[in-house]
């Protein structure tokens, strides 16, 4: 894992916090859309679906600012759209910034080279690089080509400049494992900081409809690709997600974990869903029916998901929900998962205890709380 110190320290304190207050939903990640207008028309997105006036269309600074204060989260993500299409977006990142919040600003970096004099460095502030895979996998997932060394190149120009930079890919049905391995390996030697991989949510309005992963196909992608990986690999997730990937850790979506904040408001339940808005962020958390989310609960919008934004909350709470669960992140941070033998099938779960091929002790289940 490579997550910054002070901010595996932020969410600690922030976790330590909630769990006081007896608050069993909180946010970690604040996922910020100031604007869904973007310069590609990648064929798996259904941000851009919108109609023309709302593209256009975007929040003041002032309204991310008040935003990320009701929140409360240590984290700010701000996906898009573009981001870099915002007329302010300087002012944005530096007033989030100022707040000590951890700010990962992703972007397909096909503007990023020509902005970088426009921000400073920061170890608050991260650029979070859309490569979905190899050039020829990435400029097809983007629906143009070029876009892949465009983004390589903005890549070195921002880490030559000293600023963080991470990686965000998204893997789809036609994902070749082998190939991925190759990638994974040219994006480290890039120099960044980690790697964040998710597979792909069937949004109902993307382009491309034949290409997102059930959840059991997901879980023989990502086995083929995590299995044994090697030590220089870094990613800027929790060991436990990757282990629920490869179907290795049971968790259940927590999607209060990352509210969305957009044009429309708070939006209801997620960030890949869309069934309303509340107009506070207490209001999302208090009225949103979250009993009706989640895999657990029979939704078939949510049957396949498998998407960070849902888990990652999910394996924070796994990780210091026990001493058990704490332990056990820790093994996978030092020791890594143990390798799968020739042979060995993924482990069920089998009555809320997860059974191991390897004999090794199962790691905690975390059942749904409240």
């Amino acid at each position: 894992m490579s997550v910054p110190v002070g901010q595996m320290m932020a969410v600690l304190r922030h976790v330590a916090v909630q769990r006081l207050r007896g608050n069993d939903r909180y946010p970690l990640v604040l996922m910020l859309e100031p604007l869904f207008r973007c310069n590609l028309a990648c064929g798996g997105c259904g941000k851009i679906q919108h109609p023309t006036e709302v593209l256009r269309s975007h929040l003041t600074p002032d309204q991310c600012f008040a935003a990320v204060e009701e929140c409360g989260a240590p984290i700010v993500s701000i996906p898009g759209g573009e981001p870099l299409l915002h007329p302010q977006i300087v002012e944005i990142v530096e007033g989030i910034v100022a707040r000590r919040r951890y700010l990962y600003l992703c972007t397909n970096a096909i503007k990023l080279e020509e902005m970088l004099p426009l921000f400073r460095p920061s170890p608050y502030l991260a650029f979070s690089v859309h490569l979905d895979g190899p050039r020829e996998e990435h400029d097809h997932a983007v629906c143009r080509d070029g876009v892949y060394d465009m983004a390589v190149s903005a890549i070195r120009a921002a880490r030559r400049a000293g600023f963080r930079v991470t990686t965000n890919s998204t893997l789809f049905t036609d994902a070749d494992p082998v190939r991925y391995r190759s990638f994974f390996d040219e994006v480290m030697g890039l120099g960044v900081e980690g790697m964040m991989i998710s597979p792909g949510y069937s949004y109902s309005k993307a382009p491309d409809q034949d290409h997102f992963l059930s959840r059991r196909r997901s879980q023989s992608l990502f086995q083929r690709i995590l299995d044994a990986a090697p030590a220089r690999w870094k990613f800027n997730q929790s060991p436990v997600f990757l282990e629920f990937l490869k179907g290795d850790w049971d968790l259940e979506c927590r999607p209060w974990g990352t509210p969305t904040y957009n044009l429309f408001g708070w939006q209801r339940p997620c960030y890949l869903l869309d069934e309303g808005y509340a107009k506070t962020f207490r209001e999302l958390m208090e009225k949103t029916d979250w009993d009706g989310y989640g895999r657990a609960s029979g939704n078939p919008k949510c049957g396949d998901c498998m998407v960070h934004c849902g888990y990652e909350p999910a394996a924070v709470e796994a990780t210091f929900g026990s001493l058990g669960g704490l332990l056990a992140t820790a093994r996978l941070m030092f020791f890594g998962a143990p390798r799968r033998g020739r042979g060995d099938v993924p482990p069920q779960p089998v009555s809320g205890i997860r059974v191991q091929p390897n004999g090794l002790p199962a790691l905690p289940v975390i059942d749904r709380v409240a």
